[in-house]
C-alpha cells in the first residue's frame, strides 16, 4: 500500500505586501508536530526572501492558536527537534534564520516584522509562538499559558526570555510557574496583547495593522525594530551606537530625504497617514 499524503497542516495567503500563514491541524487544535513545525519554517522563509513582502500574519484556524507541542505526536515518538542534542548557536555564530526550533520558527529573528491574530487558545509553545511575534492582537476568546508546567514538558522556544522581556520578571515568573490560565484582557494589562477585539474578529483586525505598517518606509521601519532588538545583546553605549548605524544606514539609502520631501509638500499633516 503507498503511504497516504502528507498532511497540509500550514496554509499561506498573500495580499500584496501582506502574508498570512496560518496553522491547520484542527484535530489536535493546532499543536505542532515535526511536519508542521518544518512547514512552518518553509512558510516564514519564503516570507523572508519575498521582496514584494512587508509584514506576516501568523495564526491558527478554527478558532484556536495553537495548543502547543502535539505530545501525542512526541508520545508516539514524533523525532522533535528537542531531542537531537544540538544546542543553538549564539553570538556571531548564530544563523538569524536557523530553522531549528521544535515549534519551528523559534529561533529565527527575521528582518521583517510578523503579527499574531490569537483566537482561543495559544499555550506552552502555542505561547511560545504567540511571544515569538512582534505584536498581538487578539479576540476576547484568547487564552495563554503555560500549560506545559502539568506535563514536565520545558519551555524551549524562547518562552523563558521573550515573556519575561514582554511583560517582566515578576509576571512571567507568575506566568511560568504556576501554568495557569491569562485570559485577553488580563493578558492586555500585562502587555501580553497588543490589543484586544471581539471573538472572531483578531485575524481581520491584525491584517488591517499589518496593511498599515506595511505602507510605511519599509528600509527605515526595518533598521528601527532590528535596532530594538538587537539592543537586548549589548551595553548601553553599544546599544547606542548600532542604532546610530542603523539610522545612517536609512539616511544614506535617501529614504529619510524622500519621506521629508513628502512632508513638505503636505502628505501626512496633523497625524493622518492616510495619504503619505
Amino acid at each position: 500500500m503507498p503511504d497516504s499524503a502528507p498532511e497540509n497542516t500550514v496554509t499561506v495567503e498573500k495580499d500584496g505586501p501582506v502574508t498570512t500563514i496560518t496553522i491547520d491541524r484542527p484535530h489536535a487544535r493546532n499543536a505542532v508536530d515535526r511536519p508542521t513545525a518544518d512547514a512552518l519554517v518553509a512558510a516564514f522563509l519564503a516570507f523572508e526572501h519575498d521582496d514584494e513582502a512587508s509584514v506576516a500574519v501568523f495564526t491558527g484556524a478554527r478558532g484556536t492558536f495553537c495548543a502547543g507541542a502535539d505530545l501525542k505526536a512526541v508520545a508516539g515518538g514524533d523525532r522533535s527537534k528537542a531531542n537531537q542534542g544540538t544546542l543553538p548557536k549564539t553570538g556571531i555564530l548564530a544563523d538569524p534564520l536557523a530553522g531549528d526550533g521544535p515549534m519551528g520558527p523559534s529561533r529565527m529573528l527575521l528582518s521583517k516584522p510578523v503579527i499574531a491574530a490569537v483566537e482561543g487558545h495559544a499555550v506552552a509553545g502555542g505561547l511560545e509562538l504567540a511571544c515569538w511575534a512582534d505584536m498581538r492582537v487578539v479576540s476576547e476568546t484568547a487564552v495563554f499559558g503555560v500549560y506545559c508546567r502539568r506535563w514536565g514538558v520545558p519551555l524551549i522556544d524562547g518562552g523563558t526570555v521573550r515573556l519575561p522581556r514582554i511583560i517582566g520578571q515578576g509576571r512571567a515568573m507568575d506566568m511560568i510557574l504556576t501554568g495557569r490560565a491569562v485570559h485577553a484582557h488580563e493578558a492586555l494589562d500585562m502587555g501580553l496583547a497588543n490589543k484586544v477585539v471581539e471573538a472572531g474578529c483578531a485575524l481581520e483586525e491584525a491584517l488591517l495593522l499589518a496593511k498599515q505598517i506595511a505602507k510605511f518606509p519599509q528600509g527605515c521601519l526595518r533598521g528601527d525594530r532590528m535596532s530594538a532588538y538587537m539592543q537586548w545583546d549589548m551595553p548601553y553605549d553599544q546599544a547606542m551606537a548600532n542604532e546610530f548605524r542603523l539610522g545612517r544606514e536609512t539616511i544614506a539609502s535617501g529614504a529619510t530625504r524622500e519621506g521629508a520631501a513628502r512632508f513638505a509638500a503636505g502628505k501626512g499633516r496633523g497625524g493622518d497617514f492616510s495619504n503619505i
